[in-house]
């Protein structure tokens, strides 16, 4: 459900910054501030309404495949440095598909291209049968800028960039001598896309993209349609991003809605998401590319499939965080540790997880599924969320950073008593910049207002000490 305006929790000075930006209401130690006027909100809510402005751009989508590649999108499955992935579709006249690959030059000139066969393979959706294609570029230069196009005989796409990661500080190879340093990168991060994409979550992901065009990769965490088997939904998301999704490659983790069906019942695990994206196979048996780590320039990101299978997936992780040789560990999965919205609670997930993440000095955990923001460490005491019999909850201070974020339209009423900062009816986009010592962290909202910040500085134990920005 859509609010009229948006409000704030513990943003301190940022209030003011949201006052003059107009974006809604605070709460925050002092009470209650307004900083809309809801008679004026209904009323702009009504006049969407009635002249039409609430229609949704998805209903005008032609989802059908056509032989010209589309949904072209870059994902990892292998080591972002020497490796990059790349999946397209096009219709079933198209039984085959390659890729060309060079090392981008600033003058209008193909040179020393090679070519790559694609692996291909079929799905039936509600917009008919489609062919998928997919292509791994291997034995890349780190650090390295490349372009490329995709296609078959029938027609190629334009040419596109890539940049493979830097060597992890140390790494010793055959393409690079010795590597001494931390290369600092940004990445994106962003909560439930879900729905009205064209409308609502188109300027979403292009927003954060202008305000950090030299991100590395975005982080997705889960239901990035309402109805995993809708392909007009499907096509929607692709057409939100557009050739930003060819350009900046995505690492997402799975929600609840990919296993929802269009009519609303509950389903298996919908078959777009292995034919639309190449992800990594190191999860466990069962659930390929939806559980899986890789990593980037000394951070291990770790996802999680929270819709099942947790106990095994306990266990996995506990494996891969016990060997783990990078500086930053990030976990991004779809549901929360500590849920922000009514009674939701999540216990199996936080008795399962929540100690492993503490014990390997987890730095950051994004999640969404919520639709509010929220932003705290794990609360002193058994402090249970969404039970009005628990005791009220007192602030964390140390432990993993626990993070729920929302971009797309859909808009829940925050309840996130643990949070040290957090809002309602916000569209949102997150900006992460990791260096050696430090980690930076920004929440945006779609019109560009600083939403919250704070940093994390290592400590020589491993864990890191945060420091509020937003304040």
């Amino acid at each position: 459900m859509r609010k009229a305006a948006h409000r704030v929790r513990g943003l301190g000075a940022i209030c003011a910054l949201a006052v003059a930006a107009g974006c809604g209401g605070a709460h925050g130690p002092a009470g209650q501030l307004a900083l809309a006027d809801a008679g004026a909100a209904t009323a702009v809510a009504t006049a969407e309404s009635s002249t039409g402005l609430s229609f949704d751009a998805t209903a005008a989508l032609d989802p059908r495949p056509t032989p010209f590649p589309d949904r072209i999108v870059l994902t990892w499955n292998d080591d972002p440095a020497t490796t990059q992935a790349v999946t397209w579709r096009t219709d079933a006249s198209v039984d085959s598909g390659f890729a060309f690959l060079m090392l981008a030059n600033s003058a209008p000139e193909a040179k020393d291209v090679q070519r790559f066969e694609a692996t291909t393979t079929s799905l039936e959706a509600s917009s008919g049968l489609a062919r998928y294609h997919s292509v791994v570029f291997r034995g890349l230069l780190p650090g390295t800028r490349y372009a490329y196009r995709v296609g078959s005989d029938a027609g190629l796409s334009e040419w596109f960039l890539f940049r493979t990661a830097d060597l992890d500080p140390g790494t010793e190879t055959a393409l690079s001598a010795h590597v001494v340093g931390f290369a600092p990168f940004t990445f994106l991060y962003m909560g439930d896309a879900q729905n009205d994409h064209l409308t609502w979550w188109s300027r979403t992901i292009r927003a954060a993209y202008a305000a950090a065009p030299n991100a590395r990769f975005i982080v997705h965490t889960g239901d990035l349609v309402s109805h995993g088997d809708d392909d007009e939904q499907w096509e929607a998301w692709f057409q939100a991003g557009g050739w930003i999704h060819a350009m900046l490659p995505c690492v997402p983790a799975p929600g609840n809605h990919e296993y929802l069906k269009s009519t609303g019942k509950k389903g298996s695990f919908t078959s777009h998401w292995r034919e639309v994206f190449t992800l990594p196979e190191n999860g466990i048996p069962g659930l390929e590319e939806t559980n899986y780590f890789l990593d980037y320039q000394g951070v291990r990101i770790v996802t999680l499939n929270t819709y099942q299978d947790l106990p095994a997936q306990a266990e996995w992780l506990e494996r891969v965080l016990s060997d783990n040789p990078n500086r930053w560990t990030i976990a991004a999965f779809h549901y929360p540790i500590y849920s922000g919205y009514g009674k939701r609670n999540n216990a199996e997930l936080r008795a399962l997880v929540k100690p492993i993440l503490e014990k390997h000095h987890v730095d950051l955990v994004l999640t969404g599924h919520d639709h509010v923001y929220a932003r705290g460490q794990a609360p002193e005491g058994d402090y249970a969320p969404g039970d009005s019999t628990s005791p009220k909850p007192v602030l964390g201070t140390s432990g993993p950073v626990y993070v729920i974020s929302v971009s797309g339209p859909k808009q829940y009423e925050l309840n996130a008593p643990w949070a040290k900062r957090s809002g309602e009816n916000v569209q949102l986009y997150q900006i992460i910049h990791v260096s050696a010592d430090t980690l930076r962290y920004e929440s945006r909202t779609v019109t560009g207002e600083l939403f919250d910040a704070f940093d994390l500085v290592k400590r020589e134990d491993g864990a890191a000490r945060l420091v509020e920005r937003a304040e």
